[in-house]
């Protein structure tokens, strides 16, 4: 039976230029959810790692459990949500998250005991559960198929540029007041620019206002049988979708390659502080990476429509494993910048790859089902990549090692998603969903 899609057209759709297809500024307003709430979630926890050390003289395994917790939990969190998004929606989860997540991220630079520094990125890991990762995935899933892969590429990009833009400004923050200073107004930014662009510009799925995905009319957006954009609207079950060899290529590929980008990422700040000579100039290289994601997603985003996604998926992550051990290998500071640049190029582009191999295989019907199952895999692998990575810090007394094994982890990756094949289509499916709301045959309920 097909969503049943309120209608909602939001307050930025009566002023902004109606020659430009809508779905072109929900792009540009998750790039600003994204922004915020990954700039400060994700970027900001290696800036925080070695304040936390200095101030309440926590070990790197003690302080790498916050991340840990923080990954999991907001996984957990998006696996949990993603069938409920599929049926109603993600706007109250995105609207009750940010503000949880702003909340919570202020409280950080509060806390005196380590339990206190648990509590609170177990909060923040749930509102970022809610707010982001599959909410945003979905609704881009919704209103592209064919440009789905350059929408995606900028609605993302606001992940990086949390990375350019607020890391340095956490760096200084904490240089200038401590977390104490830092963390209140990186959690102001959060709500003052999120929860504007939930509430006035992000609308669920094109139908709410009457258009299709990509823009198309009604006859160009009716799929004809057996062809990819029927397959977009085929109905997977979680036990179907987990049947298949390609849901478990790229359950276990992203696994295993956001242990090592995630543990390399948080560690990142504390391992080039000492080659660098400063934290501020250490926490710069978070922008230099996050610029090279930018700028590679955006090149990335203009083809990958038209490629073999598993093969350049192959391509980012060898090229991912083999920076990480040239950065560990060269003790050269200009290298070391080169490289990290390098680094950069792949990061963002997993990320997204791992949502247009989603939405490639299963389609965007049921989208957050599948995406919140495989988005807590890659949750699960960032959780485990800090605390891994701080542990055998601890154990070998340097970074050589664990990045050595995180590279290994990486490559192992590159060859489990060759797998990831799309599943033949067995079964019939409707058009229902491209119907806008209101039209015949748009709508019963869930």
């Amino acid at each position: 039976m097909a969503i049943q899609s309120v209608v909602r057209v939001p307050f930025a759709a009566r002023v902004l230029p109606g020659r430009v297809y809508y779905g072109w500024y929900v792009a540009i307003a998750c790039a600003l959810l994204m922004f915020v709430g990954v700039g400060v979630g994700y970027y900001g926890l290696p800036i925080f790692i070695k304040p936390l050390k200095e101030e309440h003289g926590w070990s790197t395994t003690q302080v790498s459990w916050a991340p840990t917790i923080y990954f999991f939990l907001s996984g957990l969190t998006s696996a949990v949500i993603g069938p409920i998004i599929d049926r109603r929606g993600p706007m109250l989860f995105m609207t009750v998250g940010l503000v949880v997540n702003g909340v919570s991220a202020a409280f950080i630079g509060l806390v005196d005991e380590l339990w206190q520094l648990y509590a609170v990125y177990f909060v923040f890991a749930v509102a970022y559960g809610m707010s982001a990762g599959v909410a945003v995935n979905a609704i881009m899933t919704r209103w592209f198929i064919r440009r789905r892969a350059l929408a995606m590429s900028i609605s993302s990009t606001g992940v990086s540029l949390g990375g350019v833009v607020l890391a340095p400004v956490a760096s200084r923050l904490i240089d200038a007041g401590g977390l104490e200073l830092a963390t209140p107004i990186l959690g102001a930014i959060v709500v003052l620019v999120g929860l504007p662009v939930v509430l006035l510009v992000i609308a669920w799925e094109p139908r709410q206002m009457g258009l299709f995905p990509d823009g198309e009319t009604r006859e160009a957006a009716r799929p004809a049988p057996g062809s990819a954009q029927a397959a977009q609207i085929r109905r997977w079950s979680r036990v179907e979708a987990m049947g298949t060899l390609g849901f478990w290529a790229v359950f276990l590929a992203f696994l295993m390659v956001l242990i090592a980008q995630t543990g390399y990422i948080i560690h990142q700040v504390s391992f080039l502080e000492e080659r660098l000579g400063s934290r501020s100039e250490a926490a710069f290289t978070l922008s230099v990476t996050a610029f090279g994601s930018i700028v590679a997603r955006l090149v990335v985003g203009i083809f990958a429509d038209g490629v073999d996604k598993r093969l350049l998926t192959v391509l980012l992550f060898v090229v991912q494993a083999t920076c990480t051990l040239l950065i560990v290998s060269i003790d050269n500071v200009a290298a070391t910048w080169v490289l990290t640049l390098m680094f950069g190029f792949t990061i963002g582009n997993i990320y997204m790859m791992q949502s247009l191999l989603v939405g490639e295989l299963f389609g965007m019907v049921s989208f957050g089902s599948v995406f919140g199952l495989i988005s807590f895999a890659g949750q699960l692998g960032s959780a485990l990549g800090p605390i891994g990575v701080g542990f055998l810090h601890d154990q070998s007394n340097g970074y050589g090692l664990p990045f050595t094994v995180t590279a290994v982890i990486t490559y192992s990756a590159a060859l489990v998603i060759l797998f990831a094949r799309p599943q033949k289509e067995r079964a019939a499916v409707t058009s229902a969903l491209t119907a806008p709301a209101g039209s015949p045959g748009s709508g019963g309920g869930a």
